[in-house]
């Protein structure tokens, strides 16, 4: 399968800013999500870990572990890099959000990764109640974010909000390895927190949500309450910020198991899909019209969809360049991170049987623009 994939085409930023664009100097930071894929170390712990053991189902070495780290770490360094007169940044990811955690331990081995390491990455994670141990994170530069809080927001959901009346033909599909859990006497489904974290990127004032909403396990249809419901807690968080600061910037980002298009998207966040449909308080979605352009971040029976998103508030889409507004967005899906040959020719480069690959997803990033004075 052919995938298509974005080229910034950079010097329409002089259209764009005006005719005096070319003698004006600006700062430009790249904020990354990804979705790591499994990114276990070989120590057995009080989680259902057992998988990726030496001695489990997917016989996960410490020889595979480091690789895997070498492949993220590969991958992470090089979002949206470029050469200074193509793409204005030569830097690294300024934040990266990170799924498929296992634990703390996995980042601090990542971010000591030779690819990373001089980046000097901080860290922001908690433990999720996820069942199968997986958690979110938020990596930060240190010399350019400087967080001020951060919390983990439970996403309570329950059984008995399944949509029992749906009939899926595929009930049985899911394009994740990711399953819900749910505990039989209290009937909540365990899933993991929504991260928030406050900072500020060269001194302005960032609000950043990382996502990993429920799975489609059981069928799209019948599990599509559960991510309707973290929409909608996404749109509570963003909605109490702006009660303390209406000029807020927020940034949610994640995997969230939807397309674009989904109602858990459309209606429980409200993302527009044009820049000129958000109002006041309104979020904006670049990656709904890339979906629309064909681009994909997974595939699931030669289909591709975008599950991994990155929108911004009204307040990053102002004219006005004085402060960080947001500039571009794109899905990075370099040569090496495609499987080449076989039944899974065009998808994600993940591990297998005799290679370990990267992820079974592609990383998505949006660039962020100021003018320098």
């Amino acid at each position: 399968m052919r995938i298509r994939k974005f080229i910034p085409v950079f010097f329409v930023l002089f259209a764009i800013l005006g005719a005096n664009a070319q003698a004006k100097k600006y700062i430009v930071h790249t904020v990354a999500f990804y979705n790591f894929e499994n990114l276990f170390d070989t120590i057995n712990e009080a989680n259902n870990d057992e998988e990726w053991l030496p001695n489990g189902a997917q016989n996960w070495t410490s020889e595979k572990y480091k690789q895997k780290l070498h492949n993220l770490a590969r991958v992470l360094s090089e979002i949206g890099v470029g050469p200074a007169e193509e793409q204005k940044n030569p830097n690294s990811p300024t934040l990266i959000g990170g799924v498929e955690i296992e634990n703390r331990l996995v980042l601090e081995d990542l971010v000591k990764e030779p690819a990373l390491i001089g980046k000097d990455y901080g860290i922001v994670h908690f433990d999720s109640p996820d069942k199968r141990g997986i958690d979110v994170a938020l990596l930060y530069q240190k010399k350019h974010f400087r967080p001020t809080s951060f919390k983990n927001i439970p996403l309570l959901i329950y059984k008995n909000q399944l949509n029992n009346n749906a009939k899926d033909k595929n009930a049985s599909d899911d394009a994740s390895d990711d399953k819900s859990e749910i505990d039989k006497n209290l009937d909540r489904v365990y899933t993991r927190d929504i991260l928030l974290v406050t900072g500020f990127l060269d001194g302005e004032e960032v609000n950043v949500m990382v996502n990993h909403w429920p799975s489609r396990s059981g069928g799209e249809k019948k599990s599509s309450p559960f991510r309707e419901a973290a929409g909608r807690l996404n749109r509570k968080i963003m909605d109490s910020i702006y009660k303390i600061n209406p000029n807020a910037k927020i940034i949610t980002m994640g995997d969230l198991n939807d397309g674009t298009y989904n109602k858990s998207v459309k209606e429980g966040i409200g993302a527009k899909r044009k820049k000129e449909e958000v109002k006041q308080f309104g979020i904006y979605n670049p990656f709904e019209e890339m979906f629309y352009k064909g681009n994909a971040t997974l595939f699931y029976r030669d289909a591709g969809d975008i599950f991994d998103q990155i929108m911004v508030s009204e307040t990053f889409i102002q004219k006005d360049l004085s402060s960080y507004r947001y500039w571009k967005a794109g899905i990075y899906n370099k040569p090496y991170m495609i499987t080449t040959v076989g039944q899974y020719k065009g998808y994600p480069l993940r591990h297998g049987a005799t290679e370990i690959g990267f992820s079974d997803h592609f990383p998505v990033y949006v660039y962020l623009i100021k003018e320098v004075k």
